[in-house]
């Protein structure tokens, strides 16, 4: 039986809800939590709200069943180690076929110690960092798991995540996350699963060229990373998960003549304020009873939009550049979410009239512009340049700190943020700084800092697909996940992933 409504006081025990089960049905003995949320709309009387299925008898999850193919095909293999790649693996592995997974970046392990090299002396590995490596991006940000898709796959992603080692509560919370330190774990995890049952893991490993004849894939050239060397590698199946930032795939792609298509997407700046405020603002005095508050805002006040994305309650704004000489924002949060900062994106859309001047690479171009602009102001040692709101707002130029000082780990330079962003970014951000305040008080806050640039939101394009997930240019090529322009973070992304496995098993008798 569901049971729906179920509400609790901050700080009350979730062993009470098996009492308010029983009291609407007779017998109860067990629950399982289906859903829980968190109702703040009114500051005096802030409840957590749950669904839960109850029952006489103890609850297991259900089980479930997979496609397994009929015929093994010559081989598979998938581009990427995001989550599209990894879900896609497994998937295939449920089904009987065991892939190839080649990663261009290293091992969890690895990207960490790399990161810490860069954060630290500046030193810029291209392959392996925050946008390439086992697990994607999505490994060094807050591992938020919430989407707008209605997927059914979303179930099994979720399901999956928790029997690779995530929280079980990402099974019912309704903004589910991971925090990054605990989704290394999980992605290592997966890795561990893909060897144990057959398939292989290359890392350090680029896809460099694909080989098509009359129409379809007959191979690939990948290339070690470490040491240049090139092999051809036969594949009758080809998955690219290759993720939003893979522009030297996307130039190859192009010079091959697969069909894409340029995106519209969004720049801005990363905003920081303190975790303590944004809790207050939420919560009003019951804030310490209750998790780092997150928001999520969108603003009309100018004539373009501007949103926020991303949010990350406690945590860190995070050196993502994968290119030399370009700085690059993102967000993170570990899973206690309790660093002394909350940041977002905070976003202006970017139309194709702004930057498609007729080639379908022209948005990589647009956003590389503003990266090279922020490594310049921000000193051309990859500190972000960095201003204060009540400054951006005046057109002043900061001076020192406030009460928010940056998280940024690989340093910040002053600067006048006119200096980075296009003038329709700055016009569009001042207006809708004062009217996101407006709903979320002290979120123009004078002493918020603005980091800049913030610009790998999405692919700025598309990699052509047909009805049956395949490449409208070559058969046996999938286009897959964020990178490809068909999803958009952890969830969506594997949740492609799944769905290229499944038309993958399909056509080969699954």
């Amino acid at each position: 039986m569901r049971i729906d409504g179920l509400r609790l006081k901050p700080g009350e025990s979730e062993e009470k809800l098996l009492q308010l089960a029983a009291k609407k049905m007779r017998g109860c003995r067990y629950i399982r939590i289906l859903k829980k949320s968190l109702d703040a709309r009114d500051k005096a009387d802030i409840r957590w709200v749950y669904s839960v299925e109850a029952d006489k008898q103890p609850i297991p999850l259900p089980a479930r069943t997979f496609l397994q193919v009929k015929r093994q095909p010559p081989r598979v293999i998938v581009v990427g180690s995001g989550p599209a790649g990894l879900f896609c693996a497994i998937r295939l592995l449920r089904g009987g076929i065991r892939p190839l997974v080649v990663e261009r970046g290293g091992t969890v392990e690895e990207r960490v110690r790399q990161n810490a090299v860069f954060f630290q002396r500046h030193i810029l590995d291209e392959n392996c960092n925050v946008q390439f490596g086992e697990g994607g991006a999505g490994t060094f940000s807050d591992g938020k798991l919430n989407t707008q898709t209605k997927d059914v796959r979303n179930r099994e992603v979720l399901e999956t995540f928790v029997q690779f080692g995530a929280p079980e509560e990402i099974l019912y919370d309704s903004k589910p996350h991971i925090g990054s330190d605990l989704l290394r774990g999980v992605v290592k995890n997966m890795r561990e699963y893909i060897l144990s049952q057959g398939g292989e893991v290359r890392f350090h490993c680029l896809l460099q060229d694909i080989r098509v004849r009359d129409g379809k894939l007959c191979g690939t050239q990948l290339m070690d990373t470490r040491t240049g060397a090139s092999e051809f590698a036969e594949a009758s199946e080809l998955v690219l998960a290759i993720g939003h930032s893979s522009r030297d795939t996307f130039a190859m792609l192009e010079r091959r003549g697969f069909a894409m298509q340029p995106r519209e997407f969004a720049v801005g700046v990363r905003i920081e304020h303190l975790r303590e405020r944004i809790d207050f603002a939420q919560y009003g005095a019951m804030k310490d009873l209750l998790p780092a508050a997150d928001y999520k805002l969108v603003s009309h006040a100018a004539e373009r939009t501007a949103f926020t994305f991303c949010m990350c309650p406690g945590g860190y704004v995070m050196p993502a550049a994968s290119e030399a000489g370009g700085v690059v924002t993102n967000g993170m949060s570990d899973f206690a979410r309790d660093a002394a900062n909350s940041n977002s994106a905070l976003l202006v859309q970017v139309r194709r009239s702004d930057f498609d001047r007729g080639g379908v690479l022209d948005g990589v171009a647009f956003q590389r512009k503003l990266e090279r602009a922020a490594f310049e102001a921000g000193g051309s040692s990859y500190a972000a340049p960095a201003q204060r709101v009540e400054d951006f707002l005046k057109g002043e130029p900061t001076r020192a700190f406030g009460e928010v000082l940056p998280s940024y780990a690989a340093g910040t330079a002053f600067c006048d943020l006119q200096a980075v962003l296009p003038g329709f970014v700055i016009q569009t951000l001042r207006a809708a700084i004062a009217d996101m305040d407006r709903r979320l008080h002290g979120f123009a806050a004078p002493d918020a800092l603005l980091t800049a640039v913030e610009s790998r939101f999405s692919s700025p394009v598309r990699v052509l697909r047909d009805e049956k997930l395949q490449s409208v240019s070559a058969a046996g090529v999938y286009p897959c996940g964020e990178g490809c322009g068909y999803s958009g973070g952890i969830t969506s992304s594997a949740a492609d992933g799944i769905r290229v496995a499944e038309a993958i098993c399909s056509a080969y008798g699954g």
